[in-house]
């Protein structure tokens, strides 16, 4: 059976199109006898508008994408969460893509949702995202883009982050502070730029602290997984056996350093403290409790929806739209695997 139309509701009734369209909208030149009549017909004939004829004629979808890293991780789980509560709000729905941490896809999920003539995008890029001509083409066709979380600073747009290396700084110095000196870092991939602002962070704490930088005491974990935390830190401990603190930049790789460290009876703090980066929902379940970076994902998911919807309404009314950098506070979660049990600001 095809889709019930307006067209259908006014023959059946003997009215015209135009004031089936008014009824089910309540506009008040529209008796209240004839707004009850095509309302019980439209709801008997499960009538659906056309989205597509109604974004033709309002230029607007109320519809926004999300394209993400992951499916499967606890941040992205609780950004999602954030982004569609705010989006919900305002009378937004959410289409979420995830990407898989392929630039490929991504470029395919941009070309679909500029199909889907969405009125606004929000993106984490994926760690393979070197290039941006499709992040381009999102504003040479007009449509609001806002990035967070992983981003890049070669496209003119919203963003809503982290300050990652101060982040990191805090978390390193902390960990300096309670007596480790032989540091080595679990790090990430090249791409995107908030593994390497990590980094940073790891390295400045060092020379602020004026212990000197090894950079076989770095360890690069470019696909971020557990399995990379066991295997970098065995091969951390061979290279370097004095080491007594490991900073690991997701908690991911912590739950596979620390696992590690268990196995082979190696104690945690008393030998080696390790510090992670996210405050994964776990994170004060895994033996011992992980001492972490909170990584506030809810309120990013909300400020990066709430900046778009902002930035789609000012464009449907023909006004300026400006661009703001967006970062948000973190704090230390100390736990188990640390010196000192307090959140530290």
């Amino acid at each position: 059976m095809s889709q019930v139309t307006l067209k259908d509701i006014a023959s059946i009734l003997g009215v015209s199109v135009t004031t089936v369209s008014k009824a089910l909208k309540d506009y008040p030149d529209i008796s209240n006898d004839t707004k009850h009549a095509v309302r019980l017909l439209a709801e008997k004939l499960n009538y659906k508008p056309n989205i597509h004829a109604v974004t033709l004629r309002s230029n607007q979808s109320k519809t926004i994408g999300a394209i993400l890293p992951k499916i499967d991780h606890p941040f992205f789980a609780e950004a999602i969460t954030g982004i569609i509560s705010e989006a919900n709000v305002h009378g937004y729905q959410v289409i979420i893509l995830f990407s898989d941490e392929s630039i490929t896809t991504e470029e395919q999920q941009v070309d679909l949702l500029l199909e889907k003539r969405v009125d606004g995008i929000l993106m984490s890029l994926a760690n393979e995202t070197n290039r941006f001509d499709h992040l381009h083409k999102i504003i040479k066709n007009q449509v609001p883009l806002v990035l967070f979380d992983k981003i890049t600073r070669q496209v003119n747009c919203s963003k809503v982050i982290i300050d990652d290396e101060k982040a990191a700084y805090k978390a390193v110095s902390h960990m300096i502070k309670t007596g480790c000196r032989n540091i080595g870092i679990l790090s990430g991939p090249e791409f995107p730029s908030n593994y390497n602002s990590r980094l940073k962070g790891y390295l400045r704490a060092l020379e602020e602290h004026e212990i000197t930088q090894d950079d076989t005491k770095i360890c690069r974990c470019d696909h971020l997984s557990i399995e990379e935390g066991r295997s970098n830190t065995e091969t951390l401990l061979k290279n370097h056996p004095e080491i007594d603190g490991i900073f690991c930049i997701t908690d991911h790789i912590a739950l596979g350093s620390i696992s590690y460290l268990n196995d082979k009876g190696i104690s945690i703090p008393d030998q080696i403290s390790v510090m992670g980066f996210s405050n994964w929902m776990i994170t004060p379940y895994i033996k011992p409790h992980l001492s972490t970076v909170d990584q506030p994902s809810i309120q990013m998911g909300k400020e990066s929806a709430s900046l778009l919807i902002d930035e789609i309404d000012k464009k449907h009314k023909k006004q300026p739209v400006e661009f703001y950098e967006v970062k948000l506070q973190t704090h230390l979660v100390l736990r188990e695997t640390t010196i000192g049990d307090a959140e530290v600001r």
